[in-house]
């Protein structure tokens, strides 16, 4: 049964498929920021991508596709966090980037075949550029920078359906576009900015003068280097539909004359505690924040699976518990199925598990192929070794496809006890009244009980002292 998708631009199903004459099926998703911590937010939409990146191996072959993540590596966000502490943006850069790749690993990301990065590709975003102001897409404005012309392009609009909201000068999506003063028009977004004081040291040659590629031009180049012209699949968060994605469009298909993108495949934004992730709110998550609670990364991964990915889903503290649960309740199947598997294997349920993968492959809807997952667990409570065999290859093709390590858990940490915990709050109290003697004098209690303190932003966390 084929891979369908809901395809963003024609907001239809479609088959996913590969229209080039090698079989391979290109495939390129947007990467991180790397200026800080990826959010659990951020890695609802990497988890699915690499879900579809799962089916599209055991569909094509894992040797029949290739997938490009790219990393963004120079931008406002990036220099603004390297001005900050005072160090390179490459070294801050790198250490972030680092980070994300540990996340991913602990997550049963598979790594993308190639991850480019947009400070390695400036000559690639140079090229394009000239292509677009040659053909009079793009004009330079007073100051250096380049922009694309939006105007010169008819199709703007189709992916986002911008044009049937009636887009006027100054509403929100307008301002999210515009990027200075300095355009002819406001919708127009820029390709080359002009080096500033504030960017200090990074920034590069070009016919244009010193400066730095704009966000959009990075996908678009590290895309045709890596992929090609034309790309089978697109995907991303649904927050990048619209100024990004349209813009990799305009871009891409004004400066190679064809088709950027076959499918576009778009995920939806992650509530938590249904509303939306905030600092301030005290609900933004990262994977270490998680882990310090006492969950494992394989519990977040599941979690994440539950939900449709083109729906919004409200994640919890208690959904987390439940996929803890779930992970024990596949650990044990797993092993039961090892312990009873004999060396035959019958050819009588060669149709197990095949609704998980129809689930799947009816626009990636994982959570009735998760409940498929374990209606079938629930019909095989009792196997025979030659049975076993089988179901557990067909097993672990699911987990394959899932990307679901089914490892034995972490031992749990130790429970604190209330009294440590009304210590320590006692401490946390004096330290906010600046009552830093009385302070001191807790964290010596505390240490005497045997436990460390380790004060954070927002809050405390507690720790065994290491004997």
């Amino acid at each position: 049964m084929p891979i369908r998708l809901h395809e963003s631009l024609t907001r239809q199903p479609k088959e996913l498929k590969t229209a080039q004459p090698d079989g391979v099926f290109r495939f390129y998703n947007c990467g991180p920021t790397v200026y800080a911590p990826a959010h659990i937010g951020n890695f609802r939409t990497f988890v699915i991508n690499d879900v579809i990146r799962r089916l599209l191996e055991l569909e094509f072959g894992a040797d029949k596709v290739k997938h490009v993540r790219n990393l963004t590596d120079v931008d406002d966000k990036t220099i603004k966090r390297a001005q900050e502490v005072g160090r390179p943006l490459a070294e801050v850069t790198k250490q972030w980037t680092d980070k994300f790749h540990a996340d991913c690993d602990a997550l049963n990301c598979l790594r993308p075949h190639v991850e480019p990065t947009a400070t390695g590709h400036i000559k690639e975003q140079v090229d394009m550029i000239d292509v677009l102001m040659k053909k009079g897409n793009a004009y330079r404005a007073a100051d250096g920078s380049v922009y694309f012309k939006v105007s010169s392009f008819d199709d703007y609009g189709k992916l986002s359906r911008v044009k049937e909201r009636e887009l006027q000068v100054g509403s929100a999506l307008k301002a999210a576009a515009a990027d200075a003063d300095e355009k002819e028009d406001i919708s127009d977004f820029a390709l080359w900015k002009a080096h500033k004081p504030d960017d200090g040291a990074n920034a590069w040659d070009s016919p244009w003068g010193r400066g730095r590629p704009g966000w959009h031009i990075e996908c678009s180049a590290m895309s045709k280097k890596h992929l090609g012209e034309t790309i089978d699949l697109h995907s991303g968060g649904v927050d990048l539909l619209f100024p990004h994605h349209e813009n990799e469009i305009a871009q891409s298909q004004c400066c190679n004359d064809t088709l950027f993108a076959h499918h576009w495949y778009h995920s939806e934004h992650l509530l938590v505690d249904g509303k939306k992730m905030s600092k301030s709110l005290g609900n933004l998550y990262t994977l270490d924040d998680l882990v310090a609670k006492g969950f494992s990364p394989m519990a977040l991964r599941l979690a994440l699976l539950k939900g449709h990915p083109r729906k919004q889903l409200n994640f919890t503290l208690d959904s987390l518990h439940s996929s803890e649960a779930d992970l024990n309740t596949l650990r044990k199947f797993r092993e039961r199925l090892v312990i009873n598997a004999g060396t035959e294997v019958s050819a009588e349920i060669n149709n197990s598990f095949i609704d998980v993968i129809a689930a799947l492959h009816d626009d990636l809807n994982t959570p009735a192929a998760l409940g498929a997952l374990f209606s079938e667990i629930n019909l095989h409570a009792r196997v025979l070794p030659a049975q076993a065999a089988r179901l557990l290859v067909k097993f672990d093709q699911m987990m394959f496809a899932l990307g679901l390590k089914l490892n034995a858990p972490a031992a749990p940490k130790a429970a604190v006890p209330a009294a440590i915990i009304a210590l320590a709050d006692k401490r946390w109290a004096a330290k906010q009244a600046k009552d830093f003697a009385g302070a001191d004098a807790l964290r010596k209690e505390l240490a005497a009980a045997g436990w460390s303190m380790l004060d954070g932003k927002d809050g405390y966390k507690l720790e065994p002292v290491k004997k």
